[in-house]
């Protein structure tokens, strides 16, 4: 196996782990709620991300943007929440298009507040996208719902924390922005769980040692995968989220996505691949 198959197939894997993830939370939340899998998901990561750098802590705990490292931390921790309180409220499929119109953002983003060019194509695939979106909601028809929001504005927190990560990236070592992350995320949610504390059941405590393993793999998985292959190449294959989640979907709660729901899908995703194509090759 080349090293670029093994790249391709880390991604997919990440974003299957993710995919577990997702189904479990929405298992989870109606028993004990949104916020102690949110806990789970961040304590599990930051357990795995102090066993690994713990020879080299010292190294890793230093960085030069505190302030940088702390507010991608918050964004990134807000885009969760959303994330699980609107997959416990939707459907997997209509959550998962929608947050993956975050490509398209961070183009528009790295535009505004990064100084990178935004020609005429792009702006014309950021429009798709937010059409795409608006399909897949249908404001003002009797089957949107505010909560379909919610992964719009995790897409948005997750725009926000890209857009630093390029930031600090050139500057900080991946594993001092992955340890910062689940720092700040564990010790917020560790001091604001024990006031929505429902004690789960031997099939809740499953679920939330499935969020911590499954979301803690795939955030391995990711690293390594962007380690053996290039971003630009990694990018498409993120969309195979789209697929996991309308099988588990269907799988475990019988959603069938309607045709408008899978229209606007394969827009948001189209938009995306251009938008991505366009930055990739456009520049060679």
């Amino acid at each position: 196996m080349t090293q670029k198959s093994r790249a391709i197939g880390l991604m997919i894997s990440a974003i299957f782990c993710f995919s577990i993830m997702d189904v479990a939370v929405k298992l989870l939340a109606p028993s004990v709620g949104v916020l102690p899998a949110l806990w789970a998901r961040y304590a599990g990561q930051m357990v795995l991300v102090l066993v690994l750098v713990l020879p080299r802590l010292k190294q890793i705990v230093r960085t030069r943007y505190p302030l940088l490292q702390f507010l991608r931390s918050i964004l990134l921790m807000s885009a969760t929440a959303f994330f699980f309180t609107g997959i416990s409220l939707i459907p997997l499929t209509d959550a998962a298009a929608l947050m993956s119109t975050n490509p398209v953002l961070i183009t528009l983003g790295a535009a505004l507040f990064l100084g990178e060019p935004l020609g005429i194509r792009r702006v014309a695939g950021i429009a798709v996208a937010l059409v795409g979106a608006m399909i897949v909601m249908r404001p003002g028809s009797d089957v949107f719902s505010a909560s379909a929001l919610l992964p719009l504005a995790a897409a948005a927190c997750y725009s926000g924390y890209a857009l630093l990560t390029r930031r600090v990236g050139a500057d900080e070592d991946v594993w001092t922005s992955l340890f910062y992350t689940g720092l700040v995320g564990t010790v917020l949610l560790s001091l604001a769980v024990p006031f929505q504390w429902k004690s789960p059941d031997v099939t809740g405590m499953g679920l939330m040692a499935a969020i911590a393993l499954a979301g803690t793999i795939g955030q391995l998985a990711l690293i390594r995968a962007f380690s053996q292959g290039e971003a630009a190449m990694l990018a498409p294959f993120s969309y195979t989220g789209l697929a996991f989640a309308a099988f588990w979907g269907f799988v475990f709660f019988a959603e069938i996505p309607d045709f408008w729901t899978i229209v606007g899908t394969f827009i948001i995703a189209g938009a995306g691949l251009y938008v991505w194509h366009r930055e990739t090759y456009a520049k060679r």
